[in-house]
């Protein structure tokens, strides 16, 4: 199975996950990397949710629920995005929620195996990743993986009345 590694496992949303979602999509400190500018209400994601299923070649966009294989709970979401089949490519994003999780290769899994995935059954050429300059985390993360910065939007950013440039990775097939 394509989306399942060691230690987590990928899957759909489903309705369960409105609480995460909520939580995650009115968390103003990640904001700046989603470009998101008001609060969500329940109410619209839910709609989202029971829309989830619509085809990545209609929507362009995949998310996906990254749980643990030990207990199913789920720890982040994986997003594939600007989906775009003409040329070959996708945009991925990842979010783990708590600090425990984090640095313990749960990030690399998902992505290693959502890349498998879009390689395999997406047929792209590419993926990308647009990262916030000083995100060391990140930038680490992609690199480790095997993304190469190929360019820099300077002063991409405006946040918290500054500037901040953004880094675009790509991990060519």
């Amino acid at each position: 199975m394509t989306l399942k590694g060691n230690n987590i496992f990928l899957r759909a949303l489903e309705s369960e996950d409105l609480d995460f979602l909520y939580e995650l999509e009115n968390d103003e400190t990640l904001w700046e990397v989603s470009n998101t500018t008001h609060p969500y209400s329940r109410y619209i994601l839910k709609q989202y949710l029971e829309n989830s299923y619509r085809d990545i070649y209609e929507v362009k966009q995949l998310r996906l629920v990254i749980c643990k294989s030990e207990n199913e709970a789920p720890v982040g979401f994986i997003d594939l995005f600007d989906f775009e089949p003409k040329h070959h490519r996708v945009g991925v994003g990842i979010v783990i929620f708590s600090e425990e999780d984090k640095r313990k290769g749960i990030a690399t899994e998902a992505i290693e195996l959502v890349c498998k995935y879009a390689f395999k059954n997406l047929n792209v050429h590419q993926i990308f990743a647009a990262i916030t300059e000083g995100n060391q985390g990140s930038i680490k993360l992609f690199e480790n993986i095997g993304f190469e910065r190929s360019g820099v939007k300077k002063d991409w950013i405006f946040v918290n009345g500054n500037y901040k440039s953004e880094y675009f990775y790509q991990l060519i097939r």
